[in-house]
C-alpha cells in the first residue's frame, strides 16, 4: 500500500482544509455552516430548485440537506414548498433576507478568493480547477464505463450514497 502522505484522499482533504481554513472565519462571523453556505450559494444561482438537485449540487446527502433546509428556513433565509405538479417534490428559494445575506457574504468570499488568488497565483488556481473538473468528469465517466458490479456486491449505504453521487 501506498504512504499515507501519497493518499489521494488524503491530500484533497488537506488542500480542502487549508481552502477552508480562509474561509471559516468569515462564514463563522455571519453564523453560517460550510454546508448552509453551499445552499445559499446554489439558490442564489437559480431562482428556484427542486430538494433533490439541490442535494446534488452542493454534494449533501438528502437527510443532511433536509436539517439545513429547515434551520435555514426557521431563519428566514429560504422558504420551501411542495410543487404543484408533484406534492412529494419540494422546490426551495431565497428569501429577500437570505438574497440579502447572500449578497453581503459573497461581496467578502471575493475578498476572501481574492487573498488565494494572490498567494497561489491566478494561473495556478485557473489550472487546479480545470484539473479538478477533469479528475471528477474521469472518474465519473470510467465509474459509468465499469458498470454496477461494485455496487451489487455493497451494502444498502454504500449504494444509497452513490445513486446520490450518480445523480
Amino acid at each position: 500500500m501506498r504512504a499515507l502522505n501519497q493518499s489521494l484522499p488524503l491530500k484533497l482533504l488537506q488542500a480542502r482544509e487549508a481552502v477552508m481554513e480562509m474561509f471559516r472565519p468569515h462564514l463563522h462571523a455571519h453564523g453560517v455552516t460550510e454546508q448552509q453556505w453551499r445552499v445559499l450559494r446554489a439558490l442564489a444561482e437559480a431562482a428556484a430548485l427542486e430538494a433533490g438537485e439541490l442535494a446534488r449540487r452542493v454534494c449533501l446527502l438528502t437527510p443532511s440537506l433536509s436539517r439545513i433546509l429547515r434551520d435555514l428556513s426557521a431563519q428566514g433565509l429560504l422558504t420551501r414548498r411542495n410543487s404543484p405538479s408533484d406534492r412529494r417534490v419540494v422546490i426551495v428559494k431565497l428569501t429577500a433576507k437570505g438574497r440579502l445575506l447572500f449578497d453581503e457574504m459573497s461581496r467578502e468570499s471575493e475578498v476572501v478568493y481574492a487573498s488565494i488568488e494572490s498567494t497561489l497565483g491566478e494561473e495556478t488556481c485557473r489550472t487546479l480547477m480545470a484539473k479538478l473538473d477533469d479528475v471528477v468528469a474521469t472518474l465519473v465517466e470510467a465509474k459509468q464505463t465499469r458498470g454496477d458490479e461494485a455496487l451489487e456486491r455493497a451494502n444498502p449505504k454504500q449504494r444509497k450514497l452513490a445513486a446520490h453521487v450518480r445523480r
